[in-house]
């Protein structure tokens, strides 16, 4: 389980050091992981254990429907292949950097089953907007019996 949140700066070489409660979470015998589009302009960052349970539940779904096949398409199709070097850094895809408005400063964000990568300014605004909610999202949450 991934949790925390913390604050890095990429590289000129586009270089990300994964924080080091991640990374002693992270399987060590791979060191590959995948990174791809996330949402609400974020980067998503899954082990590949993790991966693995996400794709069985994406094949459960209909791709006789137009919205399942964008999703799947659109999700798949930026995903890329990173891998830990020595120092505990990954190189962030140029193209997943555009997507996310990434520059230089990031935000590196523990969601329990993946790591979420934010520019964060963007982190940020996201957070300062959802935390004046937070109860309230706690009340929807509890309704649904977790």
């Amino acid at each position: 389980m991934f949790i925390g949140e913390y604050h890095h700066t990429i590289d000129g070489k586009n270089r990300l050091t994964i924080p080091s409660p991640f990374r002693q979470q992270l399987n060590q015998s791979k060191n590959e992981f995948i990174i791809t589009r996330g949402l609400d302009k974020s980067l998503y960052l899954y082990p590949f254990s993790e991966l693995e349970n996400l794709e069985q539940g994406l094949k459960k779904l209909s791709t006789t429907q137009s919205d399942t096949r964008a999703f799947l398409r659109l999700f798949s199709s930026k995903a890329h292949i990173v891998q830990l070097d020595n120092q505990g850094r990954i190189v962030l895809p140029q193209f997943l950097k555009d997507l996310s408005g990434i520059k230089e400063k990031v935000a590196i964000i523990g969601a329990l089953n993946k790591i979420e990568i934010w520019a964060e300014k963007e982190w940020d605004k996201y957070y300062q907007s959802k935390q004046a909610i937070f109860e309230e999202l706690s009340e929807k949450i509890v309704d649904l019996g977790i």
